[in-house]
């Protein structure tokens, strides 16, 4: 009856995609573990939203005129973690 909420082995779950999130928004991913997160963006609506945050941070930071505080960034970066950590538990 609930076959339909199972998932397949290669599935990635939440708390997997939030840890290579910002790797593959900026390319850094293999290309077999993208399609896999590409996927599981497409599928899951938190996940999904995630990346258009990320994805809309970065084209802002990249319009900014001044050079980025590194450490404000950084700052930044722990915190959005620290935040889907806890979303993901």
């Amino acid at each position: 009856m609930r076959r339909w909420l199972r998932r397949r082995r290669d599935e990635l779950r939440c708390k997997q995609v939030a840890r290579v999130l910002q790797s593959h928004i900026d390319g850094e991913l293999d290309p077999m573990t993208a399609e896999k997160v590409s996927a599981h963006l497409d599928a899951c609506l938190r996940c999904g939203m995630a990346a258009s945050s990320y994805r809309d941070l970065k084209a802002r930071i990249a319009r900014l005129s001044e050079p980025v505080n590194v450490d404000a960034v950084e700052r930044l970066r722990a915190f959005v973690d620290e935040l889907t950590a806890h979303e993901a538990d």
